[in-house]
């Protein structure tokens, strides 16, 4: 039947890189892609690293250094914006030589901010990842955004600047919810008297 043959497609999960440590964050949306999910990371920029900002520039110049003898355009390429480190990360822990990798990764994509339409969409976090309960509280940490800022990457007040206006039609939609559920539970009140016997019956009907 048509029902049997469909294939259902996998759900997307959104999820709120701020305040994870990097490696573990990448190392479970690897296996999450490897095992058919399709998944989305947004604001990459507030994903965290374990160690200072200097030792991480340090470790970042050295990785500048590395690169084809003969002819460098071939690679290996290095990433200056926050979501493309999150995504080479996670490239590394995939497979990706293979077509099963390949596959994965295309479930894959990484953002700066929060776009359309993901800021209107339930985020997730990963708690195995996240730096608080992962991370020694007396141990510098440095947030990828500061650190791509130091090595390149240029848009980083501009991001914050579209966050700013995100946050504020996000805080203005919550007002308004928040003044029509109070509205809602105060008809409701008024009018239970009235609904007592209609609510008798629905409760008999299992509703």
């Amino acid at each position: 039947s048509q029902t049997e043959l469909s294939i259902k497609m996998p759900e997307t999960i959104v999820i709120d890189g701020r305040d994870h440590l990097l490696g573990r964050l990448a190392s479970v949306v690897a296996k999450e892609l490897l095992a058919g999910k399709k998944i989305v990371i947004v604001r990459c920029d507030e994903v965290c690293v374990s160690g200072s900002l200097v030792r991480n520039k340090v470790k970042y110049a050295y990785f500048r250094k590395l690169r084809h003898n003969t002819n460098p355009s071939r690679g290996p390429f290095h990433f200056k914006s926050p979501a493309r480190m999150v995504w080479r990360t996670i490239r590394g822990m995939c497979h990706q030589k293979t077509a099963r990798g390949q596959d994965a990764l295309s479930r894959l994509s990484t953002f700066e901010g929060i776009p359309h339409p993901y800021d209107r969409v339930k985020r997730q976090v990963v708690p195995a990842a996240l730096r608080v309960v992962r991370l020694n509280p007396i141990r510098d940490y440095t947030v990828l955004g500061d650190l791509a800022n130091e090595v390149g990457w240029k848009h980083q007040d501009l991001v914050k600047k579209l966050e700013d206006k995100r946050r504020t039609k996000a805080d203005a939609y919550y007002q308004k919810k928040k003044a029509r559920d109070a509205l809602k539970a105060k008809a409701t009140a008024a009018a239970e008297s009235e609904l007592a016997e209609v609510n008798k019956v629905l409760a008999a009907s299992g509703y």
